[in-house]
């Protein structure tokens, strides 16, 4: 025992400021792991502060990445772009300022997808309270049934709703597409859209344009140096965060001084590296473990989720940057505690091995007075317990873990949080010489689905009344049998002129059109 609490206070780090902490000790690595592990640690350092410095971070689309100017933009390689950013700060206070004045808006609808919603959504939940001058409401998925039930909450208040667009290049489909669907719903009650519109978007993008040529509210910039996945504190999470009555300035005082600290040279003190070295150590360098995060505090539940984009979009990469072949990444998942408990800890304890944990602990148990549901115990005695007895469960059976304490659920620490993973996956993309920076297998999944949707115009052109198979459309068409066949079952569950006659299987149903 004595054993682990040297480990402890040996591999142990606390911010005395932010008071956030990070406990490494019960990952099993060993003083040969470090040592071999501190020149590339520290190439890590270097590349980092490149970076901040403006180097072109991503060659595939040659610009730099600057996610950390917006939190200090006195940091930025430009005065000018510092200009840009504290003027974009103050025009989105004094615009949610005379939104709130007006006591117009009571609901902010946000459409977009990606980072452009997760960051948003996180926030949102983590820091929100029913003393809030607006509630936040999201499109986040091309999912009609999933925008009929927010819209359904909204269509009393719909005159009362504002609705923020983001979409860097204005050309997503799923942003576009959620667009036109509140667009409608608003033209269908006979409120006018545009004056109730707001847009976060690239200069002269697709939108940008649209909402100049049909009167929108207010136009906000994003811009091409802050990637979807660390855009959270750009206009994208600032403009409904601050409508909805977050206070911002306090993240990003939170992430700055996170920044200050990881910008540490020394491995073992600077957090974000060592969080970025315990990754490498527990997946060989090649992700061969998934990292299953535990937040112990229901308003960081969906952080799980925000991790997964930031992690897996980051890491997840095909090739190296010298083009070798490296099938790069990190599959991240997670619920809360204590909800784990009852849900997979069982395999985590005694099931296959393929994982290390992220605790996330918060200290504060609630702002109210505390209260006891047994004599000198309260629930969140109960939740710490869960989480100690948690983590000593699993290292009794071997399996490793991460923990970071968190103070409370404050701007400041959610904003720390936010930049010491934002880091972390910056620093392990250098440790395994991938561009973290970039995703390319996200934009060969747009091509895809544009082709699916290509082929769907192709098949209903196809049909007429007499019945006809799959293989028969696709013979036909050129096209391959399958993908018809899915295209024609999707027709005809949500196109009443399409119709299906099923036989014994997809071989044999057959398809017509009136």
């Amino acid at each position: 025992m004595s054993t682990l609490w040297n480990r402890f206070q040996q591999y142990h780090l606390r911010h005395a400021g932010l008071g956030i902490s990070l406990d490494v000790s019960r990952m099993g690595f060993g003083e040969d792991f470090l040592a071999n592990m501190d020149a590339p640690a520290r190439k890590a350092v270097v590349a980092m502060a490149a970076l901040e410095a403006g180097a072109e971070a991503n060659p595939d689309e040659h610009r730099m990445v600057g996610h950390y100017w917006l939190r200090s933009p006195e940091l930025a390689p430009s005065k000018d772009l510092a200009e840009t950013i504290a003027h974009t700060n103050a025009d989105i206070h004094a615009f949610a300022d005379a939104v709130h004045a007006s006591g117009e808006f009571t609901d902010v609808l946000v459409i977009g997808i990606g980072g452009s919603a997760l960051g948003p959504q996180f926030i949102s939940d983590a820091l929100g309270c029913a003393s809030n001058p607006i509630r936040l409401h999201f499109f986040d998925n091309t999912d009609p049934d999933g925008m009929d039930r927010v819209l359904g909450i909204l269509e009393p208040r719909l005159e009362h709703t504002l609705t923020v667009v983001i979409s860097k290049s204005g050309g997503t489909k799923e942003t576009r597409n959620g667009m036109l669907e509140a667009q409608r719903r608003y033209a269908q009650a006979g409120i006018p859209f545009g004056p109730r519109a707001v847009a976060v978007t690239g200069e002269g993008s697709e939108l940008d344009k649209y909402a100049i040529a049909n009167g929108w509210l207010k136009r906000f910039p994003m811009w091409d140096w802050v990637g979807g996945r660390t855009s959270v504190m750009s206009a994208v999470g600032m403009v409904p965060l601050v409508l909805q009555g977050i206070p911002m300035d306090g993240l990003l005082k939170g992430a700055a001084a996170m920044d200050v600290w990881t910008r540490e040279a020394e491995p073992l003190k600077n957090p974000a590296l060592l969080l970025a070295l315990m990754w490498h150590y527990a997946g060989g360098g090649r992700g061969t473990k998934d990292m299953v995060v535990l937040p112990y505090k229901d308003r960081l539940m969906l952080f799980s989720k925000y991790l997964q984009q930031l992690v897996m979009e980051s890491l997840g990469k095909e090739r190296d940057l010298d083009g070798k072949v490296v099938n790069q990444g990190i599959a991240v998942y997670g619920n809360k505690g204590s909800t784990d408990q009852h849900a997979y800890v069982q395999q985590l304890r005694d099931g296959v091995h393929n994982f290390f944990v992220t605790f996330i602990e918060v200290r504060k148990e609630r702002d109210g007075v505390a209260f006891e549901v047994e004599p000198a115990t309260t629930a969140g005695d109960y939740l710490q317990g869960f989480l100690r007895g948690t983590r000593s469960a699993l290292f009794d059976s071997g399996r490793e873990s991460v923990t970071v304490s968190l103070p409370d659920v404050s701007p400041e620490s959610v904003g720390a949080l936010i930049a010491l993973y934002d880091r972390a996956v910056g620093f392990y993309g250098s440790l395994v010489n991938i561009n973290a920076y970039h995703q390319p297998g996200v934009e060969a999944g747009k091509k895809a689905a544009t082709a699916v949707i290509d082929l769907q115009h192709m098949v209903a052109g196809a049909l007429g009344a007499e019945q006809h198979t799959a293989a028969e459309v696709a013979a036909a068409l050129g096209a391959d049998a399958e993908q018809v066949y899915h295209v024609l079952r999707h027709l005809a569950a949500s196109r009443p002129s399409v119709h299906c006659s099923f036989g014994d299987g997809p071989g044999t149903d057959r398809f017509s059109r009136q």
